[in-house]
């Protein structure tokens, strides 16, 4: 009996979901997705730029012994589909400045961009293929996240690395217009190519910036495998040994049918957030407190104490252990402390790639201030439903200010524009040793890109 005899065509959740996506045109996206997705496309080549000549992804170059025709963002030579893949996802994402889907720690973009850029490239697809591709592998993963949320991180998994995989497959899919039978091999192949484990956390070691970019590859591999006719299996999301079994959700039904219900019609992808700082999503709404306090004439070197009003889901996170958290030990390790944070953002009201780096979590002044930094569990914060920072400075006089942020700049709630986007992305290309006139051309070739017959000139920005 052949593989497709049984169940019923569709009847399985990588079945309907492959037919949806298959169908895919681009004049049935919104105009809002698509103005995400462009913005998306900008903040991602800015953030590969930017990383460019950082250790960790000058080691994941070094690596690669497969070349080719593909580009990867600032990186002189060419590379194969997997290696370019690879080396866009991993720089990225390893600043932890990329697009996230709010509520969740899945990142989007800097799995789906990568793996949808090389395909095109290699096969010459258009730049409305890449547009749809990157929609639709994105809207898988953020379906992905709201399955069952936060079993993968308790079961010890990044879920970026391991829906990452998947997402990747269909974005390679829908990019090189694959029927949806080979479609749901891939995504039954990627299956069992998905993996990441969170361990990083142990050290501050560099896995975690990998997994974006091992995801990109992986799904590329899963694609093409699919589009060959290699038979992977259909019920790759239900199944008894399926992704959320195998991921951590064998104690709790997951909600399966949230992968496909109202495709089409309710679009998740387009409501990812942007970062406006280069750290942890849960931390940037106490900065935001911070900078605008500092801008409204806080004087700074008269500050006694600084406390936090948090959630308590965010303590074991951003704020424990304290010592660590008021004396990072590595820049990575800042982007994930909000007395550090606070700190910046009241000293030199940014918190750019500037900010978290190795002469920074050595200043005495920055240190000296995060050492003031405290917390207080606030039972009526709303984390994680809403991310709110709540931020009250008391001077050596006696006198306090007090600021609060409502909710995540630059998600749902408070979304940045393409002006924002854009200014992030100029500043992203400086720190990566790009001129203007450089950042203006990749600027000016992201914007266009899904109008663009092919990505002839994506090799131009190499180097």
């Amino acid at each position: 009996m052949a593989h497709h005899d049984i169940p019923a065509p569709g009847s399985s959740v990588a079945e309907r979901f492959a037919g949806w996506a298959a169908a895919l045109e681009v004049g049935a996206i919104p105009s809002e997705v698509r103005q995400t997705a462009t913005c998306a496309l900008i903040d991602h080549a800015g953030l590969a730029v930017s990383a460019r000549n950082e250790d960790y992804t000058k080691a994941v170059v070094d690596s690669w012994d497969g070349a080719g025709a593909c580009t990867a963002f600032g990186q002189a030579r060419g590379f194969d589909m997997a290696g370019a893949a690879l080396v866009n996802g991993t720089a990225a994402h390893g600043e932890d400045y990329d697009d996230t889907f709010e509520g969740s720690p899945m990142h989007t973009s800097a799995v789906v961009i990568p793996a949808a850029l090389a395909a095109a490239e290699r096969f010459g697809a258009s730049g409305e293929d890449v547009l749809r591709g990157i929609v639709a592998g994105a809207e898988l993963m953020c379906r992905m996240a709201i399955v069952a949320p936060t079993a993968q991180h308790r079961a010890g998994f990044h879920p970026t690395a391991v829906a990452g995989t998947l997402g990747a497959a269909a974005a390679v899919a829908v990019t090189l217009r694959m029927s949806a039978r080979q479609m749901t091999d891939a995504l039954g192949v990627a299956g069992s190519m998905a993996s990441g484990i969170i361990e990083y956390l142990s050290e501050g070691t560099w896995t975690k910036r990998l997994h974006p970019g091992w995801a990109a590859q992986s799904g590329i591999r899963a694609a093409l495998m699919g589009r060959e006719g290699f038979l992977g299996p259909r019920t790759v999301f239900e199944g008894e040994h399926g992704f959320f079994f195998a991921f951590g959700v064998n104690t709790i039904q997951p909600e399966l049918a949230r992968i496909t219900a109202d495709l089409g019609e309710d679009w998740h992808c387009g409501r990812i957030a942007f970062k406006p700082y280069a750290c942890g999503t849960m931390v940037q709404p106490f900065i935001d407190c911070a900078i605008r306090l500092a801008r409204e004439g806080l004087p700074v070197d008269r500050i006694a104490s600084v406390l936090c009003r948090v959630g308590e889901g965010t303590v074991h996170r951003l704020w424990e252990p304290l010592a660590e958290k008021r004396k990072p030990s590595t820049p990575y390790s800042a982007k994930f402390s909000v007395p550090f944070g606070v700190a910046v953002g009241l000293v030199d009201q940014a918190a750019g790639l500037g900010q978290f780096t190795d002469a920074r979590i050595v200043d005495p002044a920055i240190l000296d201030l995060a050492g003031r930094v405290s917390y207080e569990i606030d039972p009526k914060d709303e984390y994680p439903r809403n991310y709110t920072g709540t931020v009250i400075v008391t001077l050596d006089d006696g006198r306090t200010f007090e600021a609060h942020q409502p909710h995540l700049r630059g998600g749902v709630r408070e979304r940045l524009g393409l002006d924002e986007i854009t200014a992030k992305f100029r500043a992203n290309c400086a720190y990566g040793g790009w001129s203007d006139s450089r950042a203006n051309d990749l600027a000016e070739w992201a914007t266009g890109l899904f109008s663009a017959p092919d990505l002839a000139g994506l090799a131009r920005f190499r180097g």
